[in-house]
Order: structure tokens, then C-alpha cells, then sequence
């Protein structure tokens, strides 16, 4: 058999399988972390947070912690854009919850966020009031389900501004000190332990609540 033929049996090498394509979610996450690498990251981080208060998947923190690795000294010039973003994110959600509704919850359930966490939601504010939105600063369930809860409820304006500066300024604030202080190590120590910590602190307040709602009457 010439050499030829004996090429032509040879089995053909398998093509490579096509790398999976990322979720949407996923596809999000990559986008934001790109405007830590341009001149208008810290724009990109004020529009993010006043959008994730709302409607939006993707939490600023994600931006926030890219943004002060590459600049620890600025930290917390970073989470003073991202806290006044979110407070604006938030007052706008309040409005959607408050006079749009009917309207929008179509759109936002399931989409946004789910019926059952809404409701979740509601029945804290319906049991504690404004102290929530404090705790709303900390807890991992998604921002936005508070502010457009707070609106449904009909909660007071200003205490709920009053709150969101005070919670959500504690929230990023904390992320930026822990980045100030162990720099590159931050990253892992907040993946690692930042949800674990803000849940700690969500039950311990909700538990204050219960203490001193039990103590006044």
C-alpha cells in the first residue's frame, strides 16, 4: 500500500467543541468590570448604582471593588459616587412602586425579581417600617426589591431617603476600608465573606427590631 493510501484511512482529528457562550447574566457581570478599565468608570459606577436601585441585575459593588483595587487612595471617593447613585436609584424605584405599579409589575415580576421576595419584602415593611430599609443596605437580596416595595407600601419619603444614605453608605463604605486596608487581598476576602458578614448583621437588626417592638409593648 503506498504511502498515499495509507494517509487517506487515517481517521480525521476531532474538530474542538465551540466554547459554551456565557449567560446573560454572566455577559452583564464582564461588561460591567470593562469600565474599570476606562475614562469613565466612575460615571459607569454612579449610572450603575442609580440603575441596579431600580432595575437593574448587576449590584455596583462589582464596579466599586474594580475601581478601588486599581485605585486603593480613592476608595472612598468611589463609594461616595456609588452611595449617592444608589440613593437616587432607590428614589426612583420608590416612585415606580409608588405611582407606577399596577403599571409595571407585569414587567418586573418575574423579570426583575421574584413575587415570593416581593411579598417577603412588603410584609417586613408592613411589620417594622423605615428600619428596613437600613437592614436593606446589608442583606444579599436585591436592592431594587426594597425601594419599589417601600413605594408600594407607601413608606415615609424622607425617612426612607434618610435610611438609604445611611445603610447604603454603610455598605459601600465597608467595601472600600476593606480595600484601603488589605488591598489586592480584598477581593478574595469580600467574595469570600462579605455576604456571610451582611447576613450576620441583617438578622441581628431584624432580631433588635423584634426585641425592641416586644420591650414597647
Amino acid at each position: 500500500m503506498s504511502d498515499s493510501e495509507q494517509a487517506d484511512t487515517t481517521s480525521p482529528e476531532p474538530k474542538p467543541e465551540p466554547a459554551a457562550k456565557p449567560n446573560v447574566v454572566r455577559r452583564l457581570y464582564d461588561w460591567v468590570l470593562s469600565w474599570a478599565d476606562s475614562p469613565y468608570g466612575v460615571a459607569a459606577l454612579f449610572l450603575l448604582a442609580v440603575a441596579e436601585s431600580s432595575f437593574f441585575p448587576i449590584p455596583p459593588d462589582v464596579l466599586l471593588i474594580a475601581l478601588a483595587l486599581s485605585a486603593p487612595t480613592r476608595a472612598f471617593r468611589f463609594a461616595a459616587w456609588c452611595t449617592a447613585g444608589s440613593v437616587i436609584g432607590g428614589i426612583l424605584g420608590y416612585y415606580i412602586g409608588w405611582g407606577l405599579w399596577a403599571t409595571v409589575e407585569p414587567m418586573l415580576i418575574p423579570r426583575v425579581f421574584s413575587a415570593a421576595k416581593f411579598e417577603q419584602v412588603t410584609g417586613l415593611y408592613n411589620q417594622y417600617g423605615v428600619p428596613v430599609v437600613f437592614a436593606a443596605g446589608f442583606t444579599p437580596i436585591p436592592y431594587k426589591v426594597f425601594t419599589v416595595a417601600a413605594g408600594v407600601a407607601k413608606i415615609n419619603l424622607p425617612a426612607f431617603i434618610a435610611t438609604s444614605i445611611v445603610g447604603r453608605g454603610a455598605r459601600f463604605f465597608l467595601v472600600a476600608a476593606v480595600i484601603r486596608r488589605f488591598g489586592d487581598q480584598a477581593r478574595d476576602l469580600i467574595d469570600r465573606y462579605f455576604n456571610l458578614v451582611t447576613i450576620a448583621f441583617t438578622i441581628l437588626l431584624v432580631g433588635s427590631f423584634i426585641l425592641l417592638k416586644v420591650v414597647l409593648h
